[in-house]
């Protein structure tokens, strides 16, 4: 029996309501693709998914050794998480969601990748707000997250540096916000964030402004309904090597 629309849970969350579909493409031969919307806002797809694996390849590629501890801010379909897991570096992977319905997706197993992750001992979803623990100090017991250093930490939120889907997370695309995430990253931690906009040159001249380098990397896939290609943008900012890492004030 075809698909061709499902809602397969919808729940009203402190953002507004979040519904998860499936559908059967006509456009793609009938293939099957999964959506997610936040009130009448689109957030992400199964058919476009190359930007989000990125995001944990070309972050990891900026790593060394191995036995690393890993972050990643924002669960949503679970690409990102996934890719990150293909690793066998990854010591452990701790996925920060602030919405109960997109765990509860995975554990249930009504996503693609939800069984994956629940399956793997090394992933724990955690439902908190990421820039909470961002902004947190390590070793506080109310911070919804490692309160240790991490190797990396890996985020999916906002539409972009400077489109928010709340505008309280402005504060953390800022120097301050920028610095109290450094603080969580061990010497030579990476922090690597997806965005579906061009390079913001702002917003490298402020990772620049923490970090030891970065790097914008534009992502290309083909989008089967423009005909053409589309793209978004990977940040990869990297920690001095230093042991002791003092941050700009």
């Amino acid at each position: 029996m075809s698909i061709d629309f499902e809602e397969l849970d919808y729940q009203e969350t402190p953002l507004g309501g979040i519904s998860l579909r499936r559908r059967a493409d006509p456009r793609l031969g009938g293939e099957i693709v999964y959506e997610v919307r936040l009130g009448e806002e689109f957030l992400m797809s199964s058919r476009f998914t190359v930007s989000e694996t990125q995001l944990a390849k070309l972050g990891l590629a900026a790593l060394d050794g191995a036995g690393w501890d890993v972050v990643v801010g924002g669960l949503g379909l679970g690409y990102t998480a996934a890719a990150v897991l293909e690793s066998a570096s990854v010591k452990s992977l701790t996925v920060i969601e602030m919405l109960r319905p997109v765990i509860e997706w995975h554990r249930k197993g009504l996503v693609p990748l939800g069984r994956l992750l629940a399956s793997d001992q090394r992933c724990s979803l955690v439902q908190a707000d990421f820039f909470q623990w961002a902004a947190s100090g390590l070793g506080k017991s109310d911070a919804k997250g490692p309160t240790h250093r991490v190797h990396a930490v890996l985020l999916d939120i906002d539409h972009s540096p400077s489109h928010w889907l709340t505008a309280s997370n402005g504060a953390f695309y800022s120097g301050e916000g920028l610095r109290s995430l450094a603080g969580k990253l061990h010497s030579s931690g990476v922090f690597a964030m997806w965005s579906d906009d061009p390079p913001e040159n702002r917003f490298i001249r402020l990772l620049d402004a923490v970090f030891a380098s970065c790097e914008a990397h534009v992502v290309s896939f083909p989008n089967p309904y423009s005909g053409g290609d589309s793209a978004s943008t990977v940040y990869v900012a990297r920690m001095p090597s230093e042991t002791a890492v003092t941050l700009p004030a």
